[in-house]
């Protein structure tokens, strides 16, 4: 071989293997960048406490990250890693001793407790074949609701012993011991990636149908990387014990944002098949240097959820940037369409015809041939009957426990009061899902606008006029970001609502100074607490808006083309649907909805408060799955969905009455979205 044809061979091969690291060689640079500004902005040189700062404050990020990684590599989605973390957090703080053998165990414990988590949902979606998002979703809040009976309240305390170990130095001013843990979590992650099953991950998770054929057991490769991932998170809540040296039930919860953005940013394409876990462990590390660089230049430590949200759509918009993304579509859409407008208005409309993926002007979509009644409410009944099934079973159940409750009028008043929040949020959120989506930005709309609003209002009634409108709006528009994101951007719906969650929580700090001190008019009070012919006004409202929404969705053009979208978004372009404005409109419909229930919510209570709408997330979905809404799109009635409302409220009402701690209605809720999911796969298999 000539010396020319051996230079060659050697830059393809470190041209080869700078494509197949691309991310990571980023995510690299983009730290060493920002390592810079750090250390230009940091008065004095960069020593070994500031080493030690460092590595201790993002290594617990890093670790969950690389579980996530784990998953994501082979196409899923994991929502219960934050949740691990908390429920290791506060085991471990309630159960350490002081010996040397209660804290080994308890680390065992808490690696066991992720491990059994992530088998948990690895059974559910390798072996089962449900969706991971609603598996993992529905794993969080059962989880969740473990951690708080375990301890509701911060508290606890962990081993000086097991902090040092973790937290201190495992060289003296030379080497801090964080670092020797990531070095464990990575060498343990290269043994993976170079084994079959890190051969298989990748196979999977690039293309699943492809991977069976060659004899990948694609099953037990998912199953795998959910219990692994699983191990991962339960070391991360181990390092967070230590790092805190007490329990707090909530804190994993903010982390669900910063790992999915870690590991983003590290290079791992969201839908598998590219990335890995060193990379997260890098971009754990830039994603905390950004924050210290806003806390160096004195900004308010509220804007680092949005700060973390924005960095997740940019990573994520800047990752999927190439000819097959969506803005390139466009982009070539507008080129087609202005050459088409410069050939003639006749070619236009042919050329138009062809690449465009919507409803020319004056068009309708093809309508099925008219179905007999009998046949079209059979198919209605089989959605709608089993919530209110379970609905009658739990007002039996109620009125044989503490009676007075079937001829109350009283009780069906109050139960309809609290199902109006609900029933609201069922229409957005189950539009979304009846085109395949998930709208995870529901609690902090609900608690950015009601805060807003209530700070605007500041109990005024006419204020309230222009307000409220003023709310529904920014709703809207709320809603319209996220479906512009979706279609527009090509970001996955669960990736975009995510971080409009957090950007929002941010903003709603931001707004309030962190305290919140509006409060509803007279008007609102009365609409949510008064008397009405009898009724709570907002019972009215509330059998008004089901009939119009209702309407919405099964009489309507709209409503239409939400069902043709979630049967099959390609059968539906070919069918002159407008498929993109048919998605942004559901996540604006969700975004009014979302809004709306932020002012009802405060008119209910007198004024908005932190974390209003975060328990109505898993309700929210749950309704819609127990109303007989398949999760995957195409099918679904809204009268299923208020049948689902109503079973759910009784149901917190029964629980309420007893003595039974509120935690165990998360517990239930996860438990019955996973039931229902389960069942209806099973009725449509």
């Amino acid at each position: 071989m000539t010396a020319v044809t051996l230079g060659t061979a050697r830059r393809a091969t470190w041209r080869g293997l700078a494509a197949r690291h691309r991310g990571l060689i980023v995510a690299c640079a983009v730290f060493a960048a920002l390592f810079l500004v750090v250390d230009l902005i940091t008065p004095g040189p960069f020593n070994y406490f500031e080493f030690n700062f460092l590595s201790a404050g993002g290594a617990a990020l890093a670790l969950a990250a690389m579980g996530q990684t784990l998953v994501i590599l082979t196409g899923g989605f994991d929502l219960s890693a934050g949740a691990v973390v908390s429920l290791v957090n506060v085991v471990l703080a309630s159960a350490m001793g002081t010996s040397a053998v209660s804290q080994i165990a308890c680390f065992a414990l808490a690696l066991a407790i992720g491990g059994v988590v992530g088998a948990f949902n690895g059974f559910f979606v390798a072996v089962v074949r449900m969706q991971a998002i609603v598996v993992t979703l529905s794993a969080m809040f059962i989880v969740q609701g473990i951690t708080l009976l375990v301890m509701d309240k911060p508290g606890g305390a962990i081993a000086p012993e097991f902090v040092a170990f973790f937290t201190g130095s495992a060289i003296p001013n030379v080497l801090p011991a964080p670092v020797l843990v990531l070095l464990a979590g990575a060498v343990i992650w290269l043994l993976l990636k170079n084994s079959r099953f890190g051969v298989g991950q990748y196979a999977v998770g690039s293309d699943p149908d492809a991977a069976y054929a060659a004899g990948v057991p694609a099953r037990a490769v998912l199953f795998a990387a959910y219990v692994i991932g699983g191990l991962f998170y339960g070391a991360a809540g181990a390092f967070v014990s230590a790092q805190t040296g007490s329990a707090d039930p909530l804190v994993g919860r903010p982390m669900l944002l910063q790992v999915f953005t870690a590991v983003v940013l590290g290079g791992t394409r969201l839908g598998g098949g590219r990335g890995g876990a060193i990379g997260s462990i890098v971009g754990a590390y830039t994603l905390m240097i950004v924050v210290n660089i806003l806390l160096v230049l004195n900004v308010s430590a509220y804007f680092s959820s949005i700060a973390e949200g924005t960095i997740l759509l940019l990573a994520v918009l800047v990752g999927s940037l190439n000819r097959r993304s969506p803005i390139a579509f466009y982009l070539r859409l507008a080129r087609t369409k202005l050459a088409a407008r410069v050939a003639g208005a006749q070619a236009s409309r042919r050329r138009d015809a062809a690449a465009a993926p919507s409803l020319p002007r004056g068009a309708s979509i093809a309508t099925p041939a008219p179905v007999g009644w009998v046949e079209r409410n059979r198919a209605a009944l089989r959605m709608v009957i089993p919530a209110y099934g379970g609905f009658a079973l739990v007002l039996l159940i109620g009125q044989m426990t503490f009676g007075g409750t079937l001829d109350n009028l009283g009780y069906y008043n109050s139960l309809l009061v609290l199902s109006s929040f609900l029933a609201i949020l069922a229409l957005g959120q189950g539009a979304v899902i009846l085109t395949g989506g998930l709208d995870l930005s529901v609690p902090w709309t609900v608690g950015f606008v009601g805060i807003l609003t209530s700070g605007l209002i500041h109990g005024n009634d006419p204020i309230a006029i222009w307000a409220i409108p003023l709310g529904l709006l920014i709703g809207i528009a709320l809603g319209a970001v996220n479906g512009i994101g979706v279609v527009l951007l090509g970001l996955p719906p669960i990736v975009m609502t995510l971080a409009m969650n957090g950007i929002l929580q941010g903003a709603a700090l931001l707004y309030c100074n962190g305290t919140p001190s509006g409060f509803a008019s007279p008007a609102q009070r009365w609409f949510m607490t008064g008397h009405l012919g009898g009724l709570t006004p907002v019972v009215w409202f509330l059998l008004l808006f089901i009939a119009a929404a209702t309407l919405l969705l099964g009489r309507t053009v709209f409503g239409r083309r939400i069902y043709a979208v979630g049967n099959s978004p390609l059968v539906a372009r070919l069918s002159a649907v407008r498929v993109g404005a048919t998605l942004i409109g559901v996540y604006a419909l969700s975004g009014f909805c979302s809004a709306l229930v932020g002012m009802l919510l405060s008119g209910f209570s007198g004024q908005a408060s932190l974390g209003m709408g975060d328990e109505y997330l898993l309700p929210s979905i749950a309704v819609v799955v127990v109303g007989g809404t398949l999760i995957t799109g195409g099918r679904g009635h809204y009268l299923g969905m208020i049948g689902g409302v109503l079973l759910l409220t009784a149901l917190s009402t029964l629980l309420a009455g007893t003595t039974l701690p509120n935690a165990v209605r998360d517990i239930i809720f996860g438990l019955v979205v996973l039931g229902a999911v389960l069942a209806l796969r099973e009725r449509r298999a």
